[in-house]
């Protein structure tokens, strides 16, 4: 593990044959990658506490300070965790509203891609259902908040258009019963994915779920 501190061993003597090699400093922004890398790694740990600046400056073999030479806090550290989730999941669900037509299968695909994303981050996850966002600033929900508001809308928009195309009375009615289903759905699985200490997978039967709904 790569350390910000100074090494505490002098310069070698030009006498010795084979001088220890220096280590490298982390380039430009590395350090704050690999804070946020230590930070989601130590959510994934099924019944982690609240993770202190404390547990993480000990997890990268740093002190604090040299935490808070990147982050000036905890919060901002959570919300560089919200920016890769969002940036991650909106660049996605970009995709496929682009090369998916508009309609039901294009709410299954998104609904299947943020099940996928968080399966495959757990730590994110206890982050998008605010697990680990309790004992933080209030913020960092809103955010998580928005950012489910923001896939529902996504999953009415396309639902609305399906509705439409099949003729129906009400399809704005029709899309948004079934946006907040699905999007309480993907909620619902999130949550017990990260309660169960991540053992019952947010994947589990999802296409035949999803097809209920739809």
């Amino acid at each position: 593990m790569q350390n910000d501190e100074p090494s505490a061993v002098g310069a070698p003597s030009t006498s010795d044959p084979v001088a220890a090699p220096m280590r490298k400093r982390p380039k430009p922004g590395e350090r704050r990658v690999q804070i946020l890398q230590a930070l989601a790694s130590m959510l994934e740990q099924p019944g982690a506490e609240r993770v202190t600046t404390a547990a993480l400056a000990a997890r990268l073999e740093v002190s604090e300070a040299a935490l808070y030479r990147h982050f000036a806090s905890k919060a901002q550290m959570f919300e560089g965790l919200i920016d890769f989730i969002e940036q991650s999941v909106f660049t996605l669900v970009n995709q496929i509203v682009e090369r998916e037509g508009a309609g039901r299968d294009q709410a299954a695909r998104i609904v299947a891609m943020v099940v996928q994303f968080a399966e495959k981050n757990p730590g994110m996850t206890r982050v998008m259902v605010g697990d680990a966002l309790v004992f933080e600033n209030e913020r960092l929900q809103n955010r998580m908040n928005q950012f489910f508001d923001k896939i529902e809308a996504t999953l009415r928009q396309t639902l609305r258009d399906a509705a439409s195309g099949e003729g129906s009375a009400t399809p704005t009615v029709d899309a948004q019963v079934r946006a907040s289903a699905l999007t309480a759905f993907v909620v619902g699985r999130l949550q017990r994915f990260a309660r169960s200490g991540f053992r019952r997978a947010p994947s589990e039967n999802l296409d035949a779920a999803v097809a209920l709904m739809l």
